[in-house]
C-alpha cells in the first residue's frame, strides 16, 4: 500500500520462492510462492507495502553487493534477512572454513550498513537444513555455526534474530519431514506457514 510501512525482505531462493519469474499486473510486485507471501497474506488490510528482494543461490556477499539497490534506496521501515545456507554450500563444496569465506564479518557489515543507511528494524532469521535426504545431516554443524555468528552480530546490532533451523526441524520430527520440505533445503507451502516466523 502506497504510504506504509515498507518492509523488505532479503534472502536467498527460499525467500526468493520465485518471485523474479513471476508474472505480476501492473502496479504489483511479485512476492514468491513462499513464506513472504504468506506474510503479505497476514498483513493483509493494513498499511504495508511489502518487496521480496530474494535472490536465488545468493550468499551474504551476494546480499551485500545489491544491498544499495535492493534495499537501502527504498528507506524500508523493517527489514527481513534470510540467509547462510549458500555459504554453507560454498564451504561443503570447497573444503573452506566458514571463517576463511569471512561469513562473520561479511554478515555483521551487511548489518552495520542497514543501521547507518536506514532507521529499519532489522529481523535476521537463521539457517536451517534438514537430515532428509541423509547427506544434509552432515551440513548440520556447520548450519548450527552460521547460527550461532548470525545471532551474536543480531545481538550487537540490536536486532532480533529467530532460530529457524531448531523450529523447523521441531516441526518436521512432529509431522513428517515430506509436510515441511520438498528437498531438505526448500520449504513447502506449510512449511513457508507463519510458525516460521
Amino acid at each position: 500500500m502506497p504510504g506504509g510501512k515498507k518492509i523488505i525482505f532479503l534472502g536467498d531462493s527460499i525467500t526468493d520462492a520465485g518471485h523474479n519469474f513471476q508474472p505480476v499486473r501492473e502496479g504489483e510486485l511479485g512476492l514468491g510462492d513462499g513464506y513472504v507471501r504468506r506474510i503479505a497474506a497476514m498483513l493483509h488490510g493494513e498499511e504495508a507495502d511489502i518487496r521480496n528482494a530474494g535472490h536465488d543461490s545468493f550468499t551474504v556477499q551476494g546480499l551485500l553487493r545489491m544491498l544499495e539497490w535492493d534495499c537501502l534506496r527504498h528507506s524500508p521501515d523493517v527489514v527481513g534477512i534470510l540467509v547462510g545456507c549458500n555459504d554453507a554450500a560454498v564451504c561443503m563444496n570447497t573444503g573452506r572454513t566458514l571463517d576463511e569465506t569471512g561469513f562473520a564479518e561479511s554478515y555483521k557489515r551487511l548489518l552495520k550498513r542497514i543501521r547507518e543507511g536506514t532507521r529499519a528494524r532489522i529481523l535476521c532469521m537463521g539457517p536451517f537444513i534438514f537430515p532428509c535426504p541423509l547427506e544434509y545431516r552432515n551440513w548440520i554443524p556447520l548450519i548450527r555455526e552460521i547460527e550461532a555468528a548470525e545471532q551474536e552480530a543480531a545481538r550487537e546490532a540490536g536486532a532480533l534474530f529467530i532460530p529457524l533451523h531448531e523450529m523447523l526441524n521441531r516441526e518436521a520430527e512432529a509431522v513428517g519431514y515430506d509436510q515441511i520440505t520438498v528437498d531438505g533445503i526448500h520449504l513447502t507451502e506449510r512449511g513457508g506457514g507463519d510458525h516460521s516466523l
